[in-house]
């Protein structure tokens, strides 16, 4: 099962969700509905080299996923996928640039 942190106010993870509807092989964890989801997530963030970019830039990094082998991404095409489109995307930064 590949474990996906998002949020329901995340617009990458919004698009996300049809795709996955009914599909077991996802489990989706809301770290907005709970301390104890958010700190897990910080726990794979703070630890995980793939959120580099994210941190530098001031980006959350949702969706994230987690494989069942334990590695962690945060490309949607790399689980079988899609990304939402460029022409719409903004994501969510500390700056305030996105969303």
């Amino acid at each position: 099962m590949i474990t996906i942190y998002s949020m329901k106010t995340c617009p990458d993870c919004i698009y996300l969700y049809d795709q996955i509807k009914d599909n077991d092989k996802f489990k989706v964890i809301d770290i907005g509905e709970h301390v104890k989801n958010l700190k897990e997530f910080l726990r794979i963030r703070d630890k995980s080299s793939v959120f580099d970019d994210a941190k530098l830039n001031g980006y959350a990094g949702l969706p994230c996923f987690v494989l069942e082998d334990g590695s962690v991404t945060l490309k949607p095409e790399d689980v079988g996928l899609n990304s939402r489109p460029q022409q719409d995307a903004k994501s969510c930064s500390i700056d305030k640039k996105g969303c």
